[in-house]
C-alpha cells in the first residue's frame, strides 16, 4: 500500500468509527420503542435507518442534505434541502419537524436524532423574517470566518424552532435526544444551532446523548495508525483557527515530523472572497499546507469533512503531499479556487456521504 492509500485508509478508519448507522444502533441497546422518530441533520438518513431496524416500523421524518436520504423503508417522510445555505426545503422541514412535535399526544414517547447540518438544513422563522433574509444570513456567516459557536448564536436568533425551541411544543411524557456532535465542547445548544437542546422548563421526562464526536474519529484513527505500525505523535483537537494562521503554526510541525503519524481534528475558519471559486475549508486548507511541505520528502496527509462534503462541493477534501504544490496554486489559494487546482492534480477526496458528521479528520503520515 503507497503513503496516499495508507493516509487515506488511516482517516477513512476515524470516519466509519463515528458512523451515524452503528454510533445510533449501540445507543439504543436500552431504549425503549418511541411512538415517533424525528432525524435532522447530514447523519439523518443513518441515524433513523438504525432505529427503523430495531423498532419497525415507527412513523418517522428525516430532515437531511440532498442525495443523503438513500436507502430508507417506503413509510418514511424524507425532505432533502440544500447545505450550506437553505432553501425553501429547509423551511418545509423546519415547519414539518415542529408541526410533528406538537401533534404528539400526552403519554407518548419521541426519539429525536440530531447530527451537524440542521442549521441549514431545517428551520422555522421568528414572524416578519424570510426565506431571503435567512439566505443572506448564512452567507454572511459562511464569509466571515466565524467559528461554528459564533454563527449558530446568530442562527439561534430568527429561529422558531432552535435553541431548544422545536422541544418546547412537547406534550407527550418522554423525549429522548441522540446527537452525533460536529462542534467543538459537544454543546447540544450549538449542534444544529440547538435544534435538539432541551428547553428551560421541562414538563416532561428527557435524557440527552451524544454519541458520537471528533474525539471518538481520533481514537479509531490513532488506534488503525498504531496498526499499521506508525508512532502516533499527536492526537489533539488542534484545527480550530482561522486558516492561515492555522497552517502557518502546522507546517513547522509537518516538516520536523520524524517517523510516525499525526492525528487533528476541529474545524478551521476562513474569509472568503467576494466571488469565490471551487473548494471549501478542508480543500484550501490541504493546499495551505502543500504549501508548507513543499519539497519534503515522505509526507502525506489527509485533510476531509467527516461528513463526506467540503462545502459546497462533491469532495470531502484533499490528499496532498510534498510534490502538490506547483505553478498556480498560490493564486488558487488566495482566490478560494482551491479545489480546481487540487482536481487538476489528482488530489481531491471524494467519498460520497458517509452517514457522519463529527468535524473535519487530518492524518500525517511520514516514512
Amino acid at each position: 500500500m503507497d503513503r496516499r492509500d495508507m493516509a487515506r485508509t488511516i482517516w477513512q478508519a476515524g470516519v466509519d468509527a463515528v458512523g451515524g448507522y452503528a454510533a445510533t444502533a449501540a445507543a439504543l441497546a436500552e431504549t425503549q420503542r418511541p411512538d415517533r422518530i424525528l432525524a435532522v441533520g447530514k447523519a439523518a438518513g443513518a441515524m433513523a435507518r438504525a432505529a427503523l431496524d430495531r423498532f419497525g416500523a415507527v412513523p418517522c421524518l428525516v430532515v437531511t442534505k440532498d442525495g443523503h436520504g438513500d436507502g430508507l423503508p417506503g413509510h418514511v417522510q424524507l425532505i432533502e434541502a440544500s447545505h450550506p445555505v437553505p432553501d425553501a426545503r429547509s423551511l418545509q422541514g423546519g415547519q414539518a419537524l415542529r408541526e410533528a412535535v406538537e401533534a404528539m399526544e400526552p403519554g407518548t414517547h419521541l426519539l429525536l436524532l440530531v447530527s451537524g447540518g440542521a442549521s441549514s438544513l431545517a428551520e422555522d422563522l421568528m414572524p416578519g423574517k424570510t426565506l431571503d433574509d435567512l439566505a443572506a444570513l448564512n452567507r454572511r456567516l459562511l464569509a466571515a470566518g466565524l467559528d461554528i459557536t459564533a454563527m449558530n448564536a446568530e442562527r439561534r436568533g430568527i429561529s422558531r424552532i432552535k435553541g431548544g425551541g422545536l422541544l418546547s411544543g412537547f406534550q407527550g411524557a418522554e423525549a429522548v435526544v441522540l446527537a452525533i456532535s460536529d462542534v467543538p465542547g459537544d454543546d447540544l445548544m450549538v449542534i444544529g444551532s440547538g435544534i435538539g437542546a432541551l428547553p428551560d422548563g421541562l414538563s416532561f421526562r428527557a435524557r440527552a446523548r451524544i454519541i458520537a464526536s471528533n474525539a471518538h474519529a481520533r481514537a479509531a484513527a490513532a488506534q488503525a495508525a498504531e496498526t499499521a505500525g506508525y508512532a502516533v505523535l499527536a492526537n489533539e483537537e488542534a484545527l480550530h483557527d482561522d486558516l492561515p494562521a492555522l497552517a502557518a503554526r502546522l507546517g513547522p510541525r509537518l516538516r520536523d515530523m520524524p517517523r510516525g503519524a499525526m492525528i487533528l481534528g476541529g474545524e478551521p475558519t476562513v474569509i472568503l472572497p467576494e466571488n469565490p471559486g471551487r473548494g471549501g475549508r478542508n480543500q484550501a486548507l490541504a493546499l495551505a499546507l502543500a504549501h508548507e511541505i513543499a519539497g519534503c520528502g515522505g509526507i502525506t496527509l489527509v485533510v476531509g469533512g467527516t461528513d463526506g462534503t467540503d462545502g459546497p462541493t462533491d469532495a470531502a477534501g484533499a490528499i496532498v503531499d510534498g510534490s502538490t504544490w506547483g505553478d498556480g496554486a498560490a493564486e488558487a489559494l488566495s482566490a478560494a479556487d482551491s479545489g480546481s487546482y487540487l482536481d487538476r492534480k489528482g488530489a481531491l477526496l471524494v467519498t460520497g456521504p458517509t452517514g457522519t458528521n463529527v468535524m473535519d479528520l487530518l492524518v500525517a503520515i511520514r516514512e
